[in-house]
């Protein structure tokens, strides 16, 4: 590929200039490399004639034979269309022309028999179909096979750029005899018995069955992962051996004063595993860069406390950084409760701190006396200053640009060690990824006295009997939350607002204090009610999924989720959490309309059936693709992927990694002769415009 990667698109047979510079902006399309990697996203099969009698339904692009019977030019400006009758013998539909009208009068006739190729439409009771390619006979025979579909852009299609047009453009590439050397190391070639590179392209582009099709596509997603592991790899094993980290080698007084006499319950074995994880990394010489994964109420906050004891043993301040100043809050409140008690100094900084505890602040972290700070981006600020940082805690970290998250490193002359929590599951193939740089541990337990929520799915029809439900709840003293999918009504859209839900519920449960929660409160507002329902003051919270994260309140028992067909089930799953944070039974209703498709009911059963994040994350993954999970994570890897999917490729994620490592087992540095192509090509495909690998 090395001759490709530099030739301007406007060298290409057929393609000049303007041609080139319009490529260049609707699809990032610069040079013959880009062109031969700009893959079709699905295929069609040329080699079939359907019959027009036979067409049903929603029909796929098809070929059909026949003859024109007539034509006619109708309408007129803007409005003109060309409007032909075609008939196969068994059938007639209509076949319509927006534009090059004038063209396609002249170059069809009634004589001549054609194939048509696109998408048959059903309109006002006919057959049609809409800007077909056409062939005569004899062309026809050459486009028969698997035929690409390539993506493109609308302005490309005005401009008569279709997806035959890129196929053309992308063959005389091929049949250029362009080089195509293969990057990929012939050892990993050779153990992962993959296709090499020339035919895997070609394949792509001209399939010669699907079984190659198969083998060519699976090539070429191995070839963007293995760049992404080995670039993971490379820069995780680079940060573990030049970066060095503080040394915490004692467990003194703090932590184990608070381990005998403070902790709240016997730790699980889960987090005495990554306990002890956190203790080996922080005992090395070098930084640590650990996520811990951990589902909702699995004690990521206590590990998370007992790895910044460690840090105060050993002399050195830790921050907890959370996203929102609600979750910051509630992190707080945790650690004061459970840390105070054994004199650990622990101080809360948001936007909202008044200035006047601001000075103390930044007074305590500046002569040391003030341990832990928690706080949100606020402790990125400037006049906070650190005697001695030594462990930084950042709580559902992609949440946080990475140049602020960069910022943390500058709050000490050494860069602290990174704790980095998530309770939000990802599957191991796509944390591998993801997280690639970073060690991973997973608390898959939760503690002891914790009883799994009891989740049902509930219908419009049986609305009654989950409010007696609620209303038993009630009357025992717990509490309740209430969530929509809307705060005000939509005349467009089918679903309960919260609007019109606060009303009801404040009617229906009238001897109740209802808080309400949702954006588009002012902070100040949104603080007030919701530290209504934390103290108990109010009983329900009617809310909307600002409540997804950061809301801590062990007395609510029932959480309540209309509309739940609207939900994903990462999300849903994310709701369910805020309950079941107590000794008590806590239940998660999903309400949802009687009439859903199957997809959806499969889905909400699915939440019935288990509480497994993890198992729900990939369920998620599989029925509805990676969705933002993927929009969001991939935006942070340093390749491009043209090919492969974070979410459905985990088997191949799994064999690019083992390769990866396999190959930097033997060659660290790249810098054998065997691999050195392969470093270039890694080189040259890279993204990354600063060195963030060893940011969390």
């Amino acid at each position: 590929m090395q001759s490709l990667r530099r030739l301007d698109i406007k060298y290409v047979k057929g393609i000049g200039p303007q041609r080139a510079e319009l490529l260049s902006k609707q699809l990032g399309i610069r040079t013959a490399y880009d062109l031969l990697h700009h893959f079709p996203t699905s295929y069609v099969d040329r080699t079939s004639i359907y019959s027009i009698r036979d067409f049903t339904g929603d029909m796929p692009y098809v070929q059909v034979r026949g003859r024109f019977v007539s034509f006619n030019i109708l309408g007129e400006g803007a409005k003109t269309r060309l409007v032909t009758l075609f008939t196969d013998g068994s059938a007639g539909m209509e076949v319509v022309w927006f534009k090059s009208i004038k063209h396609m009068r002249e170059s069809l006739h009634t004589e001549t028999e054609y194939i048509l190729f696109g998408k048959p439409t059903s309109f006002n009771g006919r057959w049609q179909m809409a800007h077909p390619e056409i062939d005569t006979l004899d062309k026809a025979v050459a486009q028969q096979g698997l035929r690409g579909v390539y993506p493109l852009t609308e302005t490309l299609r005005n401009r008569n750029i279709g997806s035959r047009q890129l196929h053309t453009w992308i063959c005389a590439l091929l049949d250029s005899k362009a080089a195509l050397a293969d990057p990929l190391p012939t050892s990993v070639l050779e153990s992962c018995r993959l296709m090499p590179l020339d035919r895997a392209i070609r394949e792509l582009h001209r399939p010669s069955s699907p079984a190659t099709l198969q083998k060519a596509r699976e090539r070429m997603k191995f070839e963007e992962l293995f760049y992404i592991q080995t670039d993971m790899l490379i820069q995780s094993r680079r940060r573990k051996s030049l970066t060095e980290g503080f040394r915490f080698t004692r467990v003194g007084r703090f932590f184990n004063e608070f381990y005998s006499t403070c902790l709240p319950f016997k730790l699980t074995d889960a987090q005495k595993r990554v306990v002890k994880e956190i203790r080996i990394d922080t005992n090395t010489g070098r930084q640590m860069n650990r996520l811990v994964q951990g589902d909702v109420g699995s004690g990521k906050t206590l590990v998370a406390l007992m790895a910044m004891l460690l840090a105060i043993d050993n002399g050195y301040q830790a921050c907890l950084m959370a996203p929102t100043e609600i979750l910051a809050g509630q992190h707080y409140e945790t650690l004061r409760g459970l840390a105070s008690q054994i004199g650990v100094n622990i101080r809360l900084l948001t936007g909202s701190t008044r200035a006047k505890e601001r000075t103390v602040i930044h007074e305590q972290l500046a002569d040391g006396s003030l341990h832990i700070l928690v706080g949100t981006h606020a402790v990125l600020e400037d006049p906070v200053v650190f005697k001695n940082l030594g462990l930084a805690v950042i709580d559902e970290q992609h949440r946080f640009g990475v140049a602020q998250r960069a910022r943390l490193w500058k709050k000490n002359t050494r860069p602290p060690h990174v704790l980095v929590m998530t309770a939000t599951p990802i599957p191991r193939t796509l944390a591998m990824t993801v997280y690639g740089d970073l060690d991973v541990s997973v608390i898959d337990q939760l503690p002891p006295g914790r009883k799994p929520v009891c989740t049902l799915l509930r219908y419009d029809n049986q609305r009654e009997q989950v409010y007696r439900g609620i209303g038993r709840q009630l009357a025992e003293g717990r509490q309740v939350y209430i969530v929509y999918p809307l705060i005000d009504e939509n005349d467009k859209l089918e679903l309960r607002s919260l609007a019109e839900g606060y009303d009801s519920i404040c009617e229906i449960f009238s001897n109740y204090r209802v808080a309400f929660v949702h954006g588009r409160l002012k902070p100040v507002e949104k603080d007030y009610q919701m530290d209504l329902f934390a103290s108990g003051k109010a009983q329900i919270l009617v809310a909307t999924t600002v409540i997804e994260v950061g809301v801590n309140v062990p007395n609510a028992t029932t959480m309540v989720i209309e509309n739940a067909e609207r939900f994903g089930l990462s999300q849903l799953h994310q709701l369910r959490g805020r309950v079941g944070r107590g000794a008590d039974q806590s239940y998660c209703i999903l309400m949802s309309k009687y009439k859903i498709a199957k997809e959806t009911r499969e889905r909400l059963e699915l939440m019935t059936h288990t509480t497994d994040g993890f198992v729900i994350a990939e369920a998620d993954m599989k029925m509805r693709g990676p969705g933002d999970i993927e929009g969001t994570m991939q935006s942070g890897l340093p390749f491009e992927l043209h090919i492969a999917n974070l979410a459905t490729d985990g088997q191949i994620i799994s064999q690019a990694r083992q390769a990866a490592e396999a190959l930097l087992d033997n060659d660290p540095e790249l810098q054998k002769p065997e691999n050195r192509v392969f470093a270039t090509a890694m080189r040259e495909n890279t993204r990354r415009t600063a060195d963030w690998s060893r940011i969390s």
